[in-house]
């Protein structure tokens, strides 16, 4: 077994490499869209059409 020390310098080193190597992640606030009472929630695809361009 190893002494105590040993682990907690193990432990320290690990900590500080998977800080420099950790993405930094900012989290972006959501508003939370509640429908009016009485309406079917809506889709994503409802505003999803063909559209023709001749030219």
């Amino acid at each position: 077994m190893l002494p105590p020390y040993i682990i907690e310098e193990i432990r320290r080193r690990e900590n500080e490499q998977r800080r420099r190597h950790e993405q930094p992640q900012l989290e972006l606030p959501v508003p939370i869209v509640i429908p009016p009472q009485g309406q079917e929630p809506r889709r994503d695809d409802d505003d999803r059409g063909v559209i023709i361009i001749d030219l």
